[in-house]
Order: C-alpha cells, then structure tokens, then sequence
C-alpha cells in the first residue's frame, strides 16, 4: 500500500493495524498536508458489514468538533478500496507512555480532564466510544491528547435510541 494512491492521499508509512482496519499516514496532494488514512484490512474489502463499520464510524466521528479529539476529514472509496482519511496526530500513544514509567501527577491529571472533556463532547452528541483504551489516545509534544478510534462507537438519543440510521442500538 506505501506509495499508493486513493483519491488524492499519497500513502508514505504504515502506523498501525488493528481488528477494524489498518492506519497509514498519507500526504493529502490537495491541501499539502499529512492526514492518516485507515482502510479495511485485506480480506474483508468485499464484506458489507466492515464497510458499513468503516462508513458509520465516519460519521460518527464527523459529528464532532473538539479540540481533543482527532478530525474526519473524508470519507470515500477508490480502487475498491474503502478509507476513512482523518488528521494525523504526531505523537505517542498512551500506552506506550504507560510503558515507560509513571507519569507525573500534574501530566497525569492535564490528560484524563483533557480525555474526559473529550469523552464529554462525545456523549452531548450522543456517541458513546466504547473503546477507550491507553493505545487509542495519542499524546501530542506538550502533553496534549486526542481520543482516537471511534471504530465501536454507538450514536444513541435520550431514551437510548439511535440517534442516526446506520448505527445498531441492541448490540453491546
């Protein structure tokens, strides 16, 4: 895939991979800046339950606009392949800051009110994450954070209904 093109993202690096699909950094040619791109991992391109997946978490994530959470920026389909293009956040993930040692009480608590404020924009859209984990949070330089990976998120109204098509209200 590096070196590839979809749409207009030129594919420079692989970040990571997971269960719902596989991360690269891309060079957006229009707007001339770096963008991660996520993609189904092979295999499940022709499935239409992983691309309905890929597609809802789009739009969920395209519901919101916070500062600490990370930014969709297209949602499209080229060459048979299905991607979400988003901001790319540098950085380290929160795991691998946790591996390191203990944090500081002071950074410790800038990045769970920064994470809780982000959660809290989430469910006054109501979208629930239901994946927040240490390695789908990405610590800027500064000690900044952004959630990442609304994959398994659950859009729901008061009443506990879902508040968009798309998205199953009986699973867990």
């Amino acid at each position: 895939m590096i070196g590839r093109t979809l749409g207009h993202y030129r594919i420079t690096e692989l970040i990571g991979a997971g269960g719902m699909g596989v991360v690269y950094r891309a060079h957006d040619e229009h707007l001339e800046r770096d963008v991660a791109v996520k993609v189904l991992p092979p295999g499940t391109l022709a499935e239409d339950a992983a691309r309905k997946q890929l597609r809802r978490e789009a739009l969920t994530i395209s519901k919101l606009n916070h500062p600490n959470i990370a930014t969709v920026f297209d949602f499209n389909s080229d060459q048979g392949v299905d991607f979400l293009a988003m901001e790319y956040v540098a950085g380290t993930t929160l795991s691998t800051r946790l591996t390191a040692g203990h944090l500081p009480e002071k950074e410790l608590l800038s990045l769970a009110v920064q994470i809780a404020s982000a959660l809290e924009d989430a469910h006054d859209h109501g979208i629930v994450h239901r994946d927040l984990k240490p390695g789908n949070i990405m610590v800027k330089p500064g000690s900044s954070v952004k959630v990442l990976d609304f994959g398994l998120a659950k859009a729901f109204r008061t009443g506990g209904e879902c508040e968009y098509d798309g998205l199953s209200n009986g699973d867990s």
